[in-house]
């Protein structure tokens, strides 16, 4: 049964009308992106406080430092938003907690969002705040020895990519968050048959993969396909997936695979909540319930 939370939490969204819908794509993105940011206070909540919030400029990346105390341990973290939308500001109170909870500092980033940077561009972000990380990281008073990386949706298919680049750079992660993760770019998982309206759909999620990534061909490459390489050797991981969501499917398959690549991993499908739940602080219960754990997690394994 879908959580009422779920429901009165939408109400706090404008929709767009039907011209909208069928006219100008331009227009419909820059509606959804206002609409997310306008609700983001309702859904969210009041702002958790932390004793050091400061902007960084992450070798020419913006992101947002969160930090409770010197030496901790950094968790780099990637908003959700099918690369097109969100931002530092829509997953702001998730990271709040998550710092407040872990001990860790936490790491927020303002990839470059398609369509006006399209594939690699979020990826690359990645890498250049990575590196910045940990080249830099003494001077933000974090431990850039103690690295994990996450992200929800859109920031979860970064972060599992980034992982995979690391790993073959020679520098791999400690860990990875991955919420609701986007996977498969041939949207082929039986919960995108089995719910779409519930908020995303495959329509919704077809549009946005080839906004992402225009051309057919580069979506099958590793670095859009997670399975589509190796998952040897990459780090220990947490998946989050959502009953009511049509990316669930695909997170557990990811779940699965790592196992089977001996690479542990947790996954908790958090039921009667649909897609975008996590960052929903202040209205849905488990979305607090998701941020603990994460926090539980990245504390585990990373204040060895």
């Amino acid at each position: 049964m879908l959580n009422p939370q779920v429901t009165a939490s939408a109400a706090f969204r404008r929709r767009p009308d039907a011209s909208l819908l069928t006219g100008d794509p331009l227009a419909l993105l820059a509606f959804i992106r206002q609409a997310m940011e306008d609700a983001n206070e309702d859904e969210t909540g009041p702002a958790l406080p932390v004793p050091v919030v400061v902007e960084v400029d992450a070798g020419g990346v913006p992101c947002r430092l969160y930090a409770t105390r010197t030496d901790a341990p950094l968790f780099v973290y990637l908003h959700g938003g099918g690369w097109c939308y969100g931002s530092i500001e829509t997953v702001d109170r998730f990271c709040r907690r998550v710092a407040d909870r872990s001990g860790c500092a936490v790491l927020s980033v303002d990839y470059r969002l398609a369509p006006e940077h399209p594939f690699p561009a979020a990826l690359l972000d990645v890498d250049t705040v990575l590196a910045y990380a940990r080249g830099a990281g003494a001077s933000l008073g974090v431990d850039p020895s103690r690295l994990a990386i996450g992200g929800d949706s859109a920031g979860g298919h970064l972060a599992a990519v980034a992982c995979r680049r690391q790993r073959d750079a020679g520098t791999p992660l400690d860990f990875q968050v991955l919420i609701y993760p986007v996977i498969d770019p041939l949207l082929a998982s039986e919960s995108y048959a089995e719910l779409g309206s519930y908020g995303l759909d495959r329509e919704s999620m077809k549009l946005a993969w080839e906004t992402f990534i225009p051309s057919a061909a580069d979506r099958m490459t590793p670095d859009a396909a997670p399975l589509a390489a190796s998952l040897e050797g990459l780090p220990p991981a947490l998946i989050q997936t959502a009953e009511y969501d049509v990316l669930r499917d695909e997170g557990a398959d990811y779940a699965d695979a790592l196992l089977a690549a001996g690479v542990p991993a947790v996954h908790t499908r958090y039921m009667g909540v649909n897609h975008g739940f996590a960052r929903k602080i202040g209205t849905i219960d488990d979305a607090r319930v998701a941020a603990d754990q994460v926090a539980a997690s990245l504390r585990a394994a990373l204040t060895f």
